[in-house]
């Protein structure tokens, strides 16, 4: 072996060495969101300020599409909140607000159905401080998602169409999860 390929071959070894190095300084840096401990100094784990947040129930007109989905994106936020426990009691309660549409994207020329469809889900949210009647955070979250019906079977379109729609309620609800993460890590 040539000196230069020894020199080179140190030269890997060093590089490596010191980016084990800068991980293994960097580890304790680290902490997953939702875990037990505190993440912000002072302040409950994010875990258990979700607990604390009463969701209201979602208005929609009944018996209606958006009614379906209301109940839908309420259980996915709870589901996100307690992870299927009880909750604490409330100490901020979430008000959220929907309204949904489709389009078709694409329409066969022969039946004149549409064969893409896309489904868009709206939501407003807010967050308010039970005990002082604060709202402490609001926000606009938006779900777009598509289904096709490529074989023009009625089951089939509405199976797809349900499937999509779910999809968009659970996209809302890790949405409005992240983000309300965000505001208890920055010391909300």
């Amino acid at each position: 072996m040539a000196w230069h390929e020894l020199g080179a071959s140190f030269r890997h070894v060093h590089r490596a060495g010191m980016a084990l190095a800068l991980a293994a300084l960097c580890a304790g840096c680290f902490q997953p969101l939702y875990s037990e401990g505190t993440v912000a100094p002072g302040g409950p784990a994010v875990r258990d300020a979700f607990k604390s947040i009463e969701v209201k129930q979602i208005d929609a007109v009944p018996n209606t599409a958006e009614a379906r989905l209301a109940v839908q994106l309420r259980n996915d936020l709870l589901f996100n909140f307690t992870g299927g426990g009880s909750s604490d009691s409330p100490t901020h309660e979430l008000i959220v607000k929907i309204s949904g549409a489709r389009t078709a994207v694409t329409v066969d020329r022969d039946t004149k159905l549409p064969s893409n469809e896309l489904f868009s889900l709206r939501t407003t949210y807010t967050l308010t401080e039970i005990a002082s009647k604060k709202v402490v955070a609001t926000g606009r979250a938006v779900a777009n998602v598509s289904y096709d019906d490529v074989n023009q079977q009625r089951f089939a379109r509405i199976s797809g169409m349900y499937d999509a729609e779910r999809r968009a309620t659970k996209v809302l609800a890790d949405n409005i999860t992240s983000r309300l993460a965000s505001y208890f890590v920055g010391g909300g």
